[in-house]
């Protein structure tokens, strides 16, 4: 067994204990920092396999921009982490069953002979040279380029639903229009008030000294 093997083993076992505590950890805070563990393993995993830009992407991407805004939602909110788990217990046999099947399946698929893995050998090594980026886009864009465009439907899709889910209206917030806002003009926004110019000071000083007198 050579280094790279023992560093994958290593990364795998901490992927695999991240990946359970992000389900079973009680404070949501700690959820997340185990997700954002996950990424960095699988991130050494691309390394492993000799995909830097992929590994760069998901540490960027995913750490860097979307678990830091999940951690400060997450935060943010007010969350009543009893009543959260108040089903864990009870629909665990039912996750452990589906997970169970969804491995099964996983492994079928792997190891049948359209894979292509049972007869597995490593590839060459990559030139100094070579560019990981190039690769990626030559692949996406001809060979896989259906299954891209798919995704990026998908993904628009999801966008859009979530643009509507958030726009509803509901009792505890406030909703704007935005037809309305476009409609609003200048006059609308500013009113301007003619009002008469108050009395100076100097006539007022006599009237003050008077009273001093007296």
């Amino acid at each position: 067994m050579n280094f790279t093997m023992v560093v994958f083993y290593v990364l795998s076992a901490i992927l695999i204990y991240s990946g359970v505590r992000v389900v079973t950890a009680k404070n949501p805070v700690h959820a997340v920092l185990y997700l954002v563990l996950a990424f960095f393993t699988s991130a050494g995993h691309w390394l492993l396999l000799e995909s830097e830009f992929l590994a760069i992407t998901l540490v960027l991407v995913y750490v860097g921009a979307v678990m830091v805004l999940f951690l400060f939602v997450v935060m943010m909110l007010d969350i009543n982490i009893e009543k959260l788990r108040e089903g864990f217990w009870r629909n665990l046999p039912v996750a452990a069953t589906v997970g169970v099947i969804m491995m099964l399946e996983m492994s079928l698929i792997l190891m049948s002979p359209q894979a292509g893995l049972a007869e597995f050998k490593a590839a060459a090594p990559l030139a100094a040279d070579a560019s990981n980026v190039k690769v990626l886009g030559h692949q996406l864009y001809t060979t896989y380029l259906l299954p891209f465009e798919l995704a990026a439907m998908v993904l628009l899709l999801a966008m859009v639903a979530a643009i509507g889910l958030t726009m509803r209206s509901r009792k505890d917030t406030r909703v704007i229009d935005p037809a309305l806002q476009v409609q609003v003009k200048r006059e609308d926004r500013v009113r301007i008030l003619k009002m008469d110019a108050e009395k100076p000071v100097e006539a007022a000083e006599p009237a003050e000294s008077g009273e001093q007198q007296a």
